[in-house]
């Protein structure tokens, strides 16, 4: 009984801080989009026609994202019986567009105006005996195309 309760106090906990913590990333997210949206990205390997840079760098940006206790016992329990893991879409959808919005304001810093070629590579780092997936790390990268004077 006394494990029982442990284990729903530590779900419940879990779920609260975890869900504040998800909102309160996403609303930072959120700003930094706003704030970036000039510097436009594309998956084209070459820049529109007519657009002329002066020079083009190399961009990225990296992130690594915990999953919390309660994503862990969610998606333990969804991989019982299958379907769709809700509870990883969030924390990989989180990682990719702060991985983006990095690889953007190193671009900014250059003074690019555009990115093109942009990949995202996503890795799962393991972590327990049973390779249970304790961070997700995406990295985004590009090209920036900084323009003349």
């Amino acid at each position: 009984m006394y494990d029982l309760i442990i284990f729903l106090t530590l779900l419940t906990l879990g779920y609260v801080f975890g869900r504040i913590a998800e909102k309160r990333h996403f609303k930072s997210i959120i700003k930094r989009e706003e704030q970036l949206r000039d510097i436009l990205t594309f998956s084209e390997r070459l820049p529109a026609p007519g657009f002329s840079s002066a020079r083009s760098e190399l961009v990225s940006g990296n992130v690594v994202i915990s999953i919390d206790y309660f994503k862990r016992i969610a998606a333990g329990l969804r991989s019982l019986i299958g379907g769709r893991v809700t509870a990883y879409e969030t924390l990989i959808e989180r990682a990719r567009r702060e991985a983006i919005l990095r690889m953007k304001e190193d671009a900014r810093r250059m003074g690019a105006s555009q990115i093109i070629n942009v990949k995202l590579e996503t890795a799962s780092i393991t972590k327990g005996s049973k390779d249970q997936t304790g961070c997700v790390e995406v990295y985004a990268y590009g090209t920036a195309l900084i323009q003349a004077p």
